[in-house]
């Protein structure tokens, strides 16, 4: 065959028709389009991208981009934050640290970490999710009360209005964001814990789950989880109280009307500061609680961790590890609500959805 007979075949086929269930039909069918530069642009179905779309979504990846960004930073501070919560090792954070390096190289620096990481992601978009998601319930709530009557409720003669205006929704948005947050993800937290202080009994995450599985069922993923509960109230409503209000506050005396990244990023670090020293000897007990089982000697329930600990160390011992709970709380909260605002402003703000 001659080259033009084989220039005029390769031309003429060009112009046919695919057959059906060709390639070409196939990726027709599917939106991926060539481009004449050889490009290749993938089109999600309408209701997949209607979904993505949805400002809800978007919140949730902001949050969850945002506290893997975090955590892939901060997991040297974590373990040995964690490590001094739960009293094994040396008292500071520096002898903490060496001794970290000397027994498991610097790679145990990041033990647990693949665990904390699949941790964060849902947990951080459950949690930044479900505050949007509340606080602009409550604020709608509020003001449809505010242009209706107050609904009114009659116990005998007493007359009592239900007015919620004095309610802050981002301390109750805060409350749920914890809440919720800690009820999907409560088991993740414990095979993190689990991993970063026993690597020697749990090498990986399969022999983890294993494990703990083993030595409790079910029941053991939840270990500690009451007291989790109780300690996650205070920390999360003060932490998202105390970032919108400095936040509101600063920027009515700036008299602007955003923040910049490093604006919000000590804010951020502010908020963290304030809610951890707040709830820190909850946090002491809980994590009592959760690696107890570890040492031969679980507390029942979070007040006998508490008392524990006063017997044992006094007043000072529910603050024990606090300047490393700091040295970790305060980078992450601002390190979290600096990613957090920039991924909302490329998911949302850039898509024209308001805040």
């Amino acid at each position: 065959m001659s080259s033009n007979t084989k220039t005029n075949t390769l031309s003429s086929s060009s112009s046919i028709s695919p057959l059906p269930g060709d390639v070409y039909t196939i990726l027709k069918d599917i939106d991926v389009l060539p481009n004449p530069n050889l490009h290749f642009r993938l089109q999600l179905p309408r209701q997949a991208q209607e979904f993505l779309d949805k400002r809800e979504v978007r919140e949730f990846m902001s949050g969850a981009l945002a506290g893997a960004m975090t955590k892939a930073i901060l997991a040297p501070l974590e373990t040995i934050r964690t490590r001094m919560v739960v009293g094994i090792g040396s008292k500071n954070i520096t002898g903490s640290f060496v001794q970290v390096v000397e027994q498991q190289g610097w790679q145990g620096l990041w033990a647990g970490n693949m665990i904390n990481m699949i941790r964060i992601v849902p947990t951080q978009a459950i949690e930044f999710g479900t505050f949007e998601c509340t606080k602009r319930a409550m604020a709608s709530l509020q003001e449809k009360l505010k242009q209706n009557e107050c609904p009114k409720l009659q116990i005998g003669c007493l007359n009592l209005s239900l007015n919620l205006s004095w309610i802050s929704p981002t301390a109750v948005a805060g409350a749920a964001a914890g809440v919720a947050s800690t009820l999907v993800c409560h088991p993740l937290e414990v095979l993190k814990d689990r991993l970063t202080i026993s690597p020697e009994i749990y090498p990986n995450l399969g022999t983890a789950i294993r494990n703990i599985y083993k030595d409790g069922g079910i029941g053991a993923f939840y270990a500690g989880l009451s007291p989790t509960l109780v300690g996650m109230l205070p920390y999360s409503t003060c932490y998202y109280f105390m970032y919108d209000t400095i936040k509101k506050s600063y920027c009515l005396t700036k008299n602007k009307k955003s923040l910049n990244r490093l604006e919000m990023l000590m804010i951020g670090a502010l908020s963290g500061f304030t809610a951890s020293t707040i709830s820190f000897p909850l946090e002491v007990a809980r994590k009592r609680l959760m690696v107890g089982a570890l040492q031969g000697k679980c507390p029942p329930n979070m007040a006998a961790a508490l008392s524990e600990v006063i017997r044992e160390e006094g007043l000072k011992g529910l603050y024990r590890g606090w300047g490393a709970s700091c040295l970790k709380v305060m980078p992450s909260s601002g390190i979290t609500w600096m990613f957090y605002e920039a991924w909302k402003d490329i998911l949302l703000v850039q898509k024209g959805i308001s805040l």
